[in-house]
């Protein structure tokens, strides 16, 4: 897998193609990653002990590895 956690990288497929964001965890058995800010749905909880209210939570997805490409720090260009 050539995407690492901490990795800046571009979506170049899918919905959020164009945008931007940081790698928060990397899934290199299913070769999927969590980019920050990005492919975020809202995930409905019922109530528990730990959140009593319960409520609607914003949770971010995974996607995949292969949608996503490398963006050099120094540059902010692409990399191979």
């Amino acid at each position: 897998m050539f995407v690492k956690t901490g990795d800046n990288v571009k979506i170049i497929a899918g919905d959020a193609k164009g945008k931007t964001g940081v790698v928060k965890k990397a899934f290199p058995a299913t070769n999927k990653v969590i980019v920050e800010g990005v492919n975020v749905v809202k995930k409905h909880s019922k109530p528990s002990n730990a959140q009593p209210q319960g409520g609607i939570v914003d949770v971010e997805r995974p996607i995949s590895a292969t949608n996503v490409k490398v963006v050099s720090k120094t540059t902010d260009k692409e990399d191979k």
